[in-house]
């Protein structure tokens, strides 16, 4: 396989601000998954880093040309850096990035912990903010409870509706699909704050530890997702989109998607971990101990040695890096192979079709179907297919 020679430069930055969390999601592919690394990282990451990776974020703009940058604080839970010292990580990461280069943060949050001076410092560095939520009550507390097991929801819902106040803030709500939850509920529940993206993830596996399924003979996945398809279509009142959906529709006539887990555009994203070093695909701790690991630091690597390292190139293969029945598969233009960590076997590394293949078939000729029958007409396709 040879690589692209226009690598795609990086243009999303995730920066993990906080190694701890305050709620214990069991999902969780930092705390609990395969790899442990939290154990060996800063709880939080120092001004001197943040400054480092503004240095190389600005750096990359530069030898690229790119006008804007996204930079993503995350974690663990990035709120438990406290709002002194995230001042003080934002500025860091902005004072070096050179002028003319617009810098887009955006945070993703469990929303717990938001107050009005979190809004206010989110309003001066001009911070979006993202919350993470599976849907109502039960939903919610069937994965996501403190480390004390006790609700996390209504600590949530508060942080969300105090982020309603000042909706240019608003970036949008998350969830991770549970078979368990009925899917119009949750969509509709979600909707309900009024966001202006809703993201819906399916749970991190792989073929050595595949997702749960009620009944392995149906795409179980793929029919949840098909029935949220046609609540949000069916709702042409609601403002928000549904970014996995809108990815399909998007790469089903022909433009490349917004998100690494769909089409086979070059992701362009990369973690900062609160040490400094650097990874491709964090959620690739959910695969093996040391799988997202590439041994490289802001503090001695560019990005654009960052993009030639060998775990990365797979980037830049295209078609050509997907398992064999993949290439020959009809919808590889829409689905591309599915998400990197849901590849994975020991057996096989990432040549094996995604563990949810036959869910994304399913989702994708609903969506297809949906939209052959409305001609392709955005109003007529307000209406869900029979």
């Amino acid at each position: 396989m040879t690589p692209r020679e226009d690598i795609a430069p990086f243009r999303s930055f995730i920066l993990k601000v906080a190694n701890r969390c305050n709620i214990d999601c069991d999902y969780c592919y930092v705390f609990n998954s395969t790899d442990q690394a939290w154990r060996r990282l800063p709880a939080r990451m120092s001004v001197d880093v943040a400054r480092a990776a503004g240095q190389r974020i600005g750096e990359h703009a530069a030898a690229h040309g790119l006008g804007d940058v996204h930079v993503v604080l995350h974690g663990g839970e990035p709120l438990l850096a406290g709002p002194r010292h995230m001042a003080e990580l934002l500025g860091a990461v902005r004072e070096e990035i050179p002028v003319g280069v617009e810098v887009r943060f955006e945070l993703q949050t469990n929303g717990t912990l938001l107050s009005k001076p979190w809004l206010d410092l989110f309003e001066r560095h001009e911070v979006v903010v993202g919350v993470s939520l599976d849907g109502p009550p039960a939903a919610n507390d069937r994965h996501r409870l403190t480390h004390a097991a006790r609700s996390s929801i209504a600590s949530a819902v508060r942080g969300i509706e105090l982020l309603r106040s000042r909706p240019h803030l608003f970036a949008g709500l998350l969830a991770v699909v549970d078979l368990a939850n009925d899917p119009v509920d949750v969509h509709d529940y979600l909707a309900s704050f009024e966001p202006p993206v809703i993201d819906f993830g399916l749970p991190h596996a792989t073929h050595d530890d595949p997702p749960h399924r009620d009944d392995p003979s149906v795409p179980e996945y793929g029919v949840w997702m098909g029935r949220v398809y046609d609540a949000w279509l069916g709702r042409p009142e609601d403002r928000h989109s549904v970014r996995m959906l809108e990815d399909i529709v998007a790469l089903s006539s022909g433009v490349r998607g917004s998100v690494e887990s769909l089409g086979l555009a070059p992701p362009t994203s990369t973690v900062i971990e609160s040490d400094g070093t650097i990874e491709g695909v964090d959620t690739l701790r959910s695969v093996e101990e040391g799988a997202s690991w590439l041994g490289l630091s802001v503090f001695r690597q560019s990005f654009n040695e960052v993009l030639h390292h060998p775990k990365l190139l797979h980037r830049q293969y295209g078609k050509t890096a997907l398992a064999e029945q993949c290439q020959s598969c009809p919808l590889v233009e829409v689905c591309g192979g599915g998400y990197l960590p849901h590849r994975f076997s020991a057996a096989r590394g990432y040549q094996n079709p995604s563990v949810y293949c036959a869910d994304l078939e399913y989702l994708i000729r609903h969506v297809q179907g949906s939209l052959r029958r409305h001609s392709w007409d955005p109003q007529a396709a307000a209406t869900p297919p029979p």
